[in-house]
């Protein structure tokens, strides 16, 4: 058996190490590390409930209205607070714009440069790949950036500014807008619409939402030429590299559900395992830090009874990111889970040829582009300007809130505790948490762990292009992850 470690990964925001215990010229064992603490937990304690509007949206840059989404939930839940509908609907609008951003940049600037190296330039795709995503210099960074700036706009409109907007309140959003602002948020949508539909997919949302499986998948890419859009090359290259056999998870998939409509989500809550999906509980998640360097508690304690103190020299330990689990289980979380829990039929096909893989990741949170941006469109439509977009109310100086929402990376969960009018306890667990998490008490490895094992790795290869396609099809965000 030998020993490699891959990292630090380059287009993986923080950092990030991967240690590979290989066998046969295969992955045996995964040990992936976050080692970077930051400790914003602790940085919350002592502060005035409000302040977490300002500190928590400062764990990230790339998903901070996703953190003041899941304090301003968390503070109106402590509050009993209910926002009105044009305030959900501001929210909703601003935690979207912020997804799908996020998505994009995943897909162009993240993902997709992998396969412009020149390990691929005897593969019949790469023509076609090299110069369109090449990372800096590729003609589809090119287009799609201002593209995203131009959409991004709606952050301003909406919020005031991006990143870090005090925008979000736990009774709504404190930006309310005029008849003319409406009409310029769905000018903006409208507009990024084209730019989807032209270049990313080559052919409506409505079309691409509408694929519901894998023979329709197919019979779509067997329509058009693989240069006929960036989805369509995506999917000849996943193709040929048997991206859906590669980088296989566990079975169960967790959404906390998100956007809130006047009745129930949009996409909904639950666990969806081999046996079908299972309502979410939140009084199953459980944090387990036996291989973390944080002091232990005696058993894996709920969020919010736990606690963050690091002991960076702690025997068997080997990353900074907790392990949580829900009901004892390890899950995979993100657009794939999200699509799955909701049911969307092709996702839950591919899933069940292949299980979650790195093509199946790709095509669910591409799926989730065209899914929200139409509903997006409406709440725009729904927005009644000259109405109240927020609610005011009183922290009791005893209390305690859960905000519970999804970033584009998957389930985000806040758990505030107020005691004397200020924060007692405030703790995190981001998506990459979930998908990124250690071993737990009982030697069960992490999403990511799990996916990596069986990956072929040749001798002398110190940064497998295959094990880079796996991590990066989660899209880790590993700075929110360790908080």
């Amino acid at each position: 058996m030998t020993r490699i470690v891959v990292g630090p990964f380059n287009r993986v925001e923080g950092d990030l190490e991967v240690t590979l215990e290989l066998e046969a010229g295969a992955v045996r064992a995964a040990y992936v590390n976050s080692p970077m603490y930051r400790g914003f937990e602790q940085i919350l304690q002592g502060k005035w409930p409000a302040d977490a509007l300002v500190f928590v949206p400062r764990i990230c840059g790339i998903c901070s209205v996703a953190q003041s989404a899941a304090a301003a939930q968390a503070l109106a839940n402590a509050m009993g607070l209910t926002p009105p509908a044009n305030g959900r609907i501001a929210a909703n609008l601003l935690l979207a714009t912020e997804n799908l951003a996020d998505h994009i940049s995943h897909f162009y600037l993240f993902f997709m440069p992998d396969f412009a190296r020149d390990a691929y330039q005897k593969r019949p795709w790469f023509a076609a790949a090299a110069p369109r995503f090449r990372a800096v210099s590729g003609s589809a960074a090119s287009a799609m950036l201002p593209a995203r700036a131009a959409f991004m706009r709606l952050m301003g409109l909406m919020a005031g500014k991006w990143p870090h907007t005090l925008g979000l309140q736990p009774g709504g959003s404190s930006q309310p807008l005029q008849a003319s602002e409406k009409i310029r948020v769905y000018r903006e949508l409208r507009q990024f619409r084209r730019y989807l539909e032209t270049t990313l997919f080559g052919d409506t949302l409505e079309a691409i939402a509408a694929l519901d499986s894998v023979a329709a998948l197919e019979h779509w890419k067997s329509q058009r030429p693989a240069q006929a859009s960036d989805f369509r090359l995506f999917l000849e290259i996943a193709g040929d590299l048997q991206l859906d056999r590669l980088g296989r998870g566990g079975e169960a998939f967790l959404s906390y559900g998100c956007y809130p409509l006047e009745a129930g989500r949009l996409f909904a809550a639950g666990v969806w395992t081999g046996q079908g999906l299972q309502p979410f509980d939140s009084a199953e998640v459980r944090e387990d830090v036996s291989h973390a360097w944080y002091a232990q508690a005696e058993a894996p304690q709920a969020p919010a009874a736990g606690s963050t103190v690091p002991l960076a020299d702690k025997a068997g330990a080997y990353s900074w990111c907790k392990a949580p689990r829900w009901a004892g289980r390890v899950v995979e979380t993100g657009a794939l889970a999200r699509q799955l829990v909701d049911g969307q039929p092709l996702v839950r096909a591919l899933v069940a040829a292949h299980g979650a893989n790195v093509m199946s990741r790709v095509v669910a949170r591409l799926l989730e582009v065209a899914r929200l941006l139409p509903q997006m469109e409406r709440w725009a439509e729904q927005l009644a300007p000259g109405e109240a977009y927020c609610v005011v109310g009183e922290m009791p100086r005893d209390t305690e809130g859960v905000g519970l929402v999804e970033a584009a990376r998957g389930a985000l969960g806040h758990w505030l505790t107020v005691r004397r009018g200020r924060i007692h306890s405030y703790q995190i667990i981001a998506p990459t948490t979930w998908n990124f998490s250690p071993r737990d008490a009982q030697g069960q490895p992490g999403a990511l762990e799990q996916a990596l094992v069986g990956t072929l790795v040749e001798a002398g290869d110190e940064s497998p292009l295959a094990v880079q396609h796996i991590v990066r099809s989660f899209d880790p965000c590993m700075v929110c992850t360790v908080h």
